[in-house]
């Protein structure tokens, strides 16, 4: 697995926040790595990767299981990603002006069922 930390290493790439381009995201990898108990629960993170331009893009981000079919993004304001935002004027986004589209592009990923087939294999093991 590629850890999502290492995005940050990866060239950056600009992108405009609420381009009309749309950029896709494909499943990299998603690890658990906690696989929980009556304690504690289940925890791993998931990293996505599509092309933009001639590099890759690639976001990131740890997930938290809250119950049985039900996952969440551990910390939805930590995003790792090669990707700076600008806006129209070419101006690069703060992270907290950066967190609302980062959000959209995760909220549009199908992230969940990825988690529920990496938390069904821990369980197959």
């Amino acid at each position: 697995m590629t850890p999502s930390w290492t995005l940050r290493a990866w060239p950056t790439v600009l992108w405009q926040a609420g381009s009309k381009t749309h950029l896709n995201f494909v499943h990299l990898d998603t690890r658990v790595l906690n696989p929980g108990d009556t304690c504690s629960p289940s925890t791993g993170q998931t990293i996505w990767v599509g092309p933009l331009g001639d590099v890759d893009a690639g976001v990131a981000w740890d997930w938290v299981q809250l119950g049985p079919g039900v996952v969440a993004m551990a910390d939805p304001m930590c995003v790792v990603t090669n990707l700076r935002l600008v806006d129209t004027g070419g101006s690069v986004l703060t992270a907290w002006e950066a967190a609302r589209h980062l959000s959209e592009i995760v909220h549009g990923l199908p992230w969940q069922d990825e988690v529920e087939r990496a938390l069904g294999s821990t369980l197959l093991n």
